[in-house]
């Protein structure tokens, strides 16, 4: 089994910055991708970033220059840096990871239960 567990969300005025960071832990061979998406009641999820193990990342077209991701494949993490923060921005954050078993070498696709990021005007 493979966890993801998140932290850093909470409360920020606008402009302000927060860190988010994640965790996998459990039965891994390696992990091909991370990502954080994001989710507003009634929309649909929506990529924020996502980056491979080799450090290629990708961000969703509404960062313009704000976000940064990061990962640390030793530790299986992946970060993300909110600067200028929008109360657009205001969302719950999962993390997500694609993730090759041992053994099989199967791939398997997890998520992180979430954590809420509030930017108050």
């Amino acid at each position: 089994q493979v966890q993801l567990v998140e932290s850093g969300g909470g409360l920020v005025q606008a402009g302000g910055s927060l860190r988010l960071a994640c965790t996998a832990s459990g039965s891994i061979a390696r992990i091909n991708t991370m990502a954080w998406y994001r989710q507003t009641a009634g929309n649909q999820r929506e990529l924020v970033a996502d980056i491979d193990s080799g450090g290629g990342a990708n961000y969703g077209d509404f960062v313009r220059g704000r976000f940064t991701i990061s990962s640390d494949n030793a530790k299986n993490a992946v970060y993300l840096r909110m600067d200028s923060l929008k109360p657009d921005d205001t969302a719950v954050y999962y993390c997500y990871a694609d993730v090759v078993r041992p053994l099989s070498y199967r791939t398997l696709t997890v998520w992180g239960q979430g954590t809420l990021v509030t930017v108050s005007s």
